[in-house]
Formats: structure tokens, sequence, C-alpha cells
């Protein structure tokens, strides 16, 4: 499946390791836009000050460089016959039409409404119900991407963390669920 990222699931740092392990296992092909990663960047030194947009940039190449097929220059003349409620997310939609996505993936589910997408032949996905159904197909997979997180989180940080706080924190409840049994 190809999935469209908007900016919110690759900020922060939890969920876009979650998905980027993932599309290293090969469960899922990743797009994005110039102006996805800027937002990215722009949300982490609104939150975090300078070093964290620091950071976030140097995180923005590390994917450029491993994953060059993802980047999209969606066609500015199709964002201009596209609708959406807020126009601030119609790059996204046009990202997701020029590069061939089957989905969006965002928990701004509400900025893309069905209609809008199902005239595109395309889903809005918010990634707590998506990585719950990859479980359901493969927990060990899932189990070992969420793992590796964890560990590399936790060698990061000084406060040691758990699975479930971690994916919880991470706005990912029903996964954090799932993997504590």
């Amino acid at each position: 499946m190809r999935l469209c990222l908007d900016a919110c699931v690759l900020y922060p740092t939890v969920l876009r390791d979650c998905l980027m392990g993932l599309a290293a296992a090969g469960v899922m092909q990743p797009c994005w836009s110039e102006r996805i990663l800027e937002e990215w960047a722009r949300a982490a030194e609104r939150n975090l000050g300078l070093e964290g947009e620091l950071i976030a940039r140097g995180e923005v190449a590390l994917l450029r460089a491993t994953h060059p097929r993802a980047m999209i220059a969606p066609d500015p003349a199709l964002e201009a016959q596209l609708y959406l409620p807020d126009p601030a997310d119609i790059h996204v939609l046009a990202t997701a039409i020029s590069g061939g996505a089957d989905a969006i993936l965002t928990f701004n589910l509400r900025d893309f409404p069905r209609r809008e997408m199902a005239a595109h032949d395309l889903q809005v996905i918010d990634p707590d119900p998506y990585l719950c159904d990859i479980w359901a197909n493969d927990p060990d997979l899932v189990a070992e991407v969420c793992a590796g997180v964890l560990a590399r989180m936790n060698d990061l940080r000084a406060e040691r963390s758990d699975l479930r706080t971690m994916l919880k924190r991470a706005r990912l409840p029903k996964l954090a669920k799932r993997l504590a049994h």
C-alpha cells in the first residue's frame, strides 16, 4: 500500500520510526512532498525551538536519503483544481494524487472528507487503526518494529519508558493495548 504521510504522522519521532520500520519491511511505501517535510520542521521549531528544528531537518535529510522515491512534487495546476475545507491541506491531497497513493495517513481525518477522498479514489486513515490492522496480520513484525523504536528511544532519553507508555504518548493507544498483552 502506498501512503501519503501527513506532517502530523512524521512528527513526533515514535510514530515516524514505526512507519519507517514497516516501510523497510515492505509493508507500505511512503510518499511526501517538500512542503509536508517543511511543515514537520516548522512544527518541531514551534514546539522545541531552534534545536528542535535543527534535529528535525537532520531527520528530514535522513528520510530523503533512505527513501528517495518517496519525494513527490505535486503539480501546482492540480492543486488549483482541488477542494478541501481547509485550503492549507490541499497540498497533501495533491501529493497523494500525484504520488499514486492509496491513502493519506493522518490524525486530521476531518480535514479530508470521505466524499472528497472518494472522488480521487483515496482513503484517509488514522495511524492507530492502520497499525492495528497490520498487527492483526503480522503481530511479530509490528512487535519487533515497535520494540526497536522503544530501544532507540530509551537509548536517547535519561528517563526510560515502556512500550505501552511510549505508544500511548504517540497517540497509538489501541496498538499499545494490543502489544501489551
